[in-house]
């Protein structure tokens, strides 16, 4: 079973957000016993607190899952998960600063990196914006986790599992 894990910076809009958006594409995919999906975030600030409104509004909206209580990132993350996507580039350096070794730190990748349809270098925080920023926001979520899906779990029809 492959293992993923979502980073942002206080685990209620973005990472959370990208776990649905991924779990959803497993499930229609007929893949969600093969892989676990999680998400965490790189401060303490929100942990135990469900998801942002904002982002579970629109998530719903759009027929996302949205089940999760906010967690801060830790050290057994590196060991327990295969890959580890930072949602923008503070999180990818701060993720990148844990005392882990070489092998875990390949394990940590940004997901503005799978982008098929947008040219953005991350995922900015929509947290301070309006619904506009959120939408947006999950448009470019649903584009890089589709694109982590295609070249990381599956590729020319074959599963990475």
């Amino acid at each position: 079973m492959k293992k993923i894990l979502f980073v942002c910076m206080g685990n209620i809009c973005r990472s959370p957000a990208a776990e649905g958006v991924l779990k959803k594409i497993l499930q229609e995919n007929n893949l969600q016993d093969k892989f676990y999906v999680d998400s965490a975030g790189l401060i303490d600030y929100h942990a135990g607190e469900p998801p942002d409104d904002r982002m579970a509004n629109i998530m719903e909206e759009r027929g996302y899952p949205i089940n999760h209580t906010a967690r801060q990132i830790n050290l057994k993350d590196f060991d327990i998960f295969d890959y580890i996507l930072a949602v923008d580039d503070y999180v990818f350096k701060e993720l990148n600063r844990y005392p882990i070794d070489s092998q875990k730190k390949k394990k940590i990748l940004k997901l503005a990196n799978f982008f098929k349809n947008f040219s953005e270098k991350e995922i900015q925080d929509p947290y301070y914006g309006n619904k506009k920023d959120f939408e947006y926001c999950l448009t470019l979520i649903e584009d890089s986790v589709q694109g982590f899906f295609n070249d990381k779990l599956i590729s020319n029809g074959q599963k990475h599992l």
